[in-house]
């Protein structure tokens, strides 16, 4: 009881000899310094090079490996590999209290640590510094994330159906899901259903969220995420933060960084046609050659009876043949659509990544 109500005024009695870091409890001091400041990693896994500090670490790691996920929510049919994963779970889908609200904006959110993090938008708090380069991180997760993609070249998990090779399992199970054609994340507000958790979010700021809270200082360009306005923004600086490693080739925006890659530098066409012995590099041009064999049309003029293979040549009708402009534009390439629900689909199946 006594530890729980030091959660309250933030007392925190136990410090760090070896930092200037404050806990709660005990328990969490001797985690921290182990995890911190003690470098014996004796604990390793008989299956990759994974090594830790806890013998408790090592067994929840081993379930990446067996799948194992001993932890089941009694609300719902989900499992986790973790403890902290199944109270996680809990709190966020089916604890509808959120207690915690944001000063500075609307945002409420069930856990204190969730208001923190959240904080770190509006202030731009960036406490997680990567050792290898001059990467900073709200979130340890997203730096995390940003060592195994960045700074790891070993990809372990291979695809059985394909070329594809990632870092993580995670990544795997995503990618698998194009094959499987499983998609468990829906959407509460509509029918709609994605592979990623990341894609149904996208989908509902967009889809279902009318406040545009972030503007441009330089222009009348308003959206809905922090990430579409610094990505808007560079239209205006001229910055090209991602550099092909190859050929030196810059781009404003990471996905049209991986195209380059795929179109000028892959020589691997995974994609083939089970109707002729054309190969390509993507499933999108896959499918745009499909449609040539079956006549399918899926783009369709509101305005007159015209039908084409592609957006683009829509695009162009609607502007030569009606002279109506083109109002909705991607923030994050040149691409433009009469309608909303285009735009939408096409963020959500060419820029979620």
């Amino acid at each position: 009881m006594n530890t729980h109500l030091r959660k309250h005024p933030g007392e925190k009695p136990y410090t760090c000899d070896l930092c200037d870091d404050k806990f709660s409890r005990n328990h969490d001091l001797n985690m921290h310094i182990k995890y911190k400041h003690t470098k014996e990693k004796n604990f390793s896994c008989h299956m990759c090079q994974y090594k830790c500090v806890t013998k408790k670490s090592l067994n929840i790691h081993l379930r990446k490996h067996t799948g194992e996920k001993p932890y089941k929510c009694n609300l719902c049919d989900n499992k986790f590999s973790r403890k902290n994963d199944l109270n996680m779970h809990i709190k966020y889908k089916h604890t509808k209290e959120k207690n915690f609200s944001c000063h500075l904006c609307q945002y409420k959110c069930v856990t204190k640590n969730s208001l923190i993090m959240h904080l770190r938008k509006h202030t731009g708090e960036k406490p997680y510094k990567c050792d290898s380069c001059d990467g900073k991180f709200s979130r340890k997760n997203d730096l995390n994330m940003h060592i195994k993609y960045k700074h790891t070249t070993e990809r372990n998990f291979s695809c059985h159906m394909c070329y594809y090779k990632c870092v993580t399992k995670i990544s795997l199970n995503i990618h698998l899901r194009k094959h499987t054609g499983e998609k468990p994340y829906k959407c509460d507000l509509c029918h709609d259903k994605f592979l990623r958790k990341s894609d149904l979010n996208v989908h509902i700021k967009f889809k279902h969220t009318k406040e545009k809270n972030f503007s441009c200082h330089m222009c009348q360009y308003k959206c809905v995420t922090k990430k579409s306005l610094n990505i808007h923004l560079r239209k205006h600086t001229g910055e090209k933060p991602y550099t092909c490693d190859l050929c030196g080739y810059k781009s404003s925006v990471r996905h049209t960084l991986i195209n380059h890659i795929k179109y000028k530098h892959t020589k691997e066409k995974n994609f083939s046609c089970h109707m002729c012995h054309y190969k390509c590099f993507t499933k999108g041009q896959l499918n745009l050659h499909v449609r040539r064999h079956t006549g399918e049309k899926p783009y369709i003029c509101n305005l007159c009876d015209y039908k084409c293979l592609e957006s683009s040549k829509l695009r162009y009708h609607i502007k030569r043949k009606h002279s109506v402009e083109i109002p909705y534009i991607c923030d994050l390439c040149d691409s433009g659509y009469c309608r909303k629900d285009e735009l939408i689909k096409h963020i959500n199946y060419k820029h979620t990544t």
